[in-house]
């Protein structure tokens, strides 16, 4: 009886609910995603990185309206993840809460404030448009 390999360095333990791996991913993806939109997260953007990328299965990138709403929407998530038994993610930029980076290893989020996030556009490294936003009439 030989015991599942352990994860590999760069990955995070995830929920043992399926044995699939793309059903925890697609998983791993929707939970942040309804966690980021209960949270009133702006501007949410999912990149699917399969095949594209060693780095990660996902990439979510939002915004939040201020350094407040930024550091909350970073630690509820953390929260969510370890509740539901993701493990523990790797964190940036908690302290300053301009832009949160949170490695879940198969999924990587990017929470922002708007003025942060236009300056960086990280969405053009992937080649994917930024949100538009509606002129006010």
């Amino acid at each position: 009886m030989s015991p599942e390999p352990a994860p590999r360095a760069h990955e995070t333990p995830v929920s043992a609910e399926s044995s699939d791996p793309q059903q925890r991913i697609a998983a791993l993806e929707e939970m942040i995603l309804a966690r980021l939109d209960d949270d009133k997260a702006q501007d949410v953007i999912f990149i699917d990185l399969k095949g594209k990328s060693a780095v990660a299965d996902g990439l979510i990138v939002a915004s939040g309206r201020s350094h407040r709403h930024v550091g909350a929407m970073a630690d509820h998530l953390l929260r969510a993840l370890k509740e539901q038994g993701y493990g523990k993610a790797r964190v940036e930029g908690l302290p300053h809460c301009d832009w949160v980076l949170i490695d879940t290893g198969d999924v990587i989020v990017h929470l922002f404030r708007p003025e942060v996030r236009s300056f960086y556009n990280i969405e053009k490294i992937w080649s994917v448009e930024p949100p538009k936003t509606a002129a006010l009439s």
